[in-house]
């Protein structure tokens, strides 16, 4: 799952001068550009809009301005449009140099034309210092054909007013399943308001409900999918365990079913939400809210799910595809992830920004709430990256919303996901 985010921090322009000064400093060590004399065109889709897409130009035409022998342009692709468009130039043989597009259409877009593998182009140190869970995605049939520009994963945010007026102590925010549900009762007590929200819908594309589920299935010590993705692997205790806790926070009244939304009008005490909506919330908060890391059950493990966008290099020629690992290893140098990261609000993707004292003092100083959010890259998985991910992600999150409902079971409704998700595999 994806949000984009508008937010251009206050440090914002501050961080776009240090990129200025990084590329000075350092665009040219790992970039060569070439010696024939002709400048290497690399041209780069994404789908960014407003400050995000402002920086990125902005980064890339300091890189640009830095480096010999490459001439760099952008081009942003409506969303929606993405992959439709790179179909269409695949078919035409226009496909740009570089894709930049989410995380889980990585799969599709490796079906849609030659990807050079980055593990032999990228400086070994470059790619050691990414995220692991990010480094795993991008790795199909052995080839390393993706790396992260950003991130973003879910943690545990809630409404400080609500928790005052229940009587609960906002500065200590449940930690275990077990406190969610009890200081969830004491909020729908207190206030009449569901304490937490659970996204309990398949609506469309399932993802919201998946995405979501996936962190307590995690916590519970399961997995989604086998680890070559031939088959569901979720039809466990630990699958059992984590419906289990989403039926039981619903039966009680905790949690609503009903369309997403109640936390973010100021209606539900708490829910797991995305990092982007720091930024979003940044200049005109809707309520007093403060941010946690996800609570796991008390006998669990750590876990959080990773969204964000991931760069592929189209193979088209030689040349062009060294310009543009070049430049993909220059953004993902410390001084740039800091750089960008502090100017878009997106999660470092690198662990050495992710723990550097520079940049863990910007997010305390400036914006704290993301903090949690830092910190649970640690413990961050990535979805299975299949091209069948989005309809197995529909099949599982039809059948789960039936036990939501209380249609079915907790066990029938596995049952049920597990015999969807494996033929939506077995018909390819």
């Amino acid at each position: 799952m994806h949000r984009r985010t508008r937010w251009f921090s206050v440090a914002a322009g501050l961080a776009v001068a240090a990129v200025a000064l990084a590329g000075c400093s350092s665009g040219t060590s790992s970039a060569g550009g070439t010696s024939t004399g002709e400048d290497v065109k690399v041209e780069i889709w994404n789908y960014w809009d407003g400050t995000n897409a402002d920086v990125f130009d902005e980064m890339v035409a300091t890189y640009d301005e830095q480096t010999d022998g490459v001439t760099l342009t952008t081009a942003t692709i409506p969303n929606a449009d993405f992959l439709t468009k790179l179909r269409a130039s695949a078919s035409s043989k226009t496909l740009p140099t570089i894709a930049i597009g989410d995380l889980v259409w990585v799969p599709q877009i490796a079906q849609i034309g030659t990807l050079a593998d980055l593990s032999t182009l990228l400086p070994a140190d470059v790619l050691a210092d990414v995220n692991p869970a990010l480094v795993s995605f991008g790795s199909i049939d052995g080839a390393q054909v993706s790396v992260p520009v950003s991130a973003n994963n879910l943690a545990f945010m809630y409404n400080r007013t609500l928790y005052t007026e229940a009587g609960l102590d906002p500065d200590n925010p449940p930690t275990t399943w077990e406190e969610v549900l009890s200081t969830g009762k004491t909020i729908l007590e207190k206030t009449g308001k569901p304490g937490y929200e659970l996204y309990t819908q398949a609506g469309d594309s399932g993802e919201g409900l998946t995405w979501n589920f996936q962190v307590n299935l995690w916590q519970a010590e399961g997995e989604f999918l086998t680890e070559d993705n031939s088959a569901a692997a979720f039809n466990t205790a630990a699958g059992k365990k984590a419906l289990q806790y989403w039926v039981d926070l619903i039966q009680s009244g905790v949690s609503p079913y009903g369309a997403w939304g109640a936390f973010e009008k100021g209606e539900a005490g708490a829910a797991q939400e995305g990092s982007w909506m720091v930024g979003i919330w940044a200049a005109d908060p809707p309520f007093d809210f403060d941010v946690a890391t996800a609570p796991a059950p008390s006998d669990g493990v750590a876990a959080t799910n990773l969204g964000g966008e991931q760069a592929m290099v189209f193979a088209n020629d030689d040349a062009s595809t060294k310009a543009a690992a070049d430049f993909l290893a220059w953004f993902l140098e410390p001084e740039q992830v800091t750089s960008w990261s502090e100017a878009t609000g997106m999660l470092p993707v690198t662990d050495s920004v992710a723990t550097s004292a520079d940049y863990l003092s910007w997010v305390d100083e400036e914006q704290p709430l993301l903090r949690p959010y830092v910190e649970q890259m640690a413990d961050a998985h990535a979805r299975p990256n299949t091209p069948l991910y989005p309809a197995i992600s529909l099949a599982f999150a039809q059948q789960i919303e039936k036990a939501l409902a209380g249609e079915v079971s907790v066990d029938e409704a596995l049952t049920n996901a597990e015999e969807a998700v494996n033929q939506v595999i077995a018909e390819g």
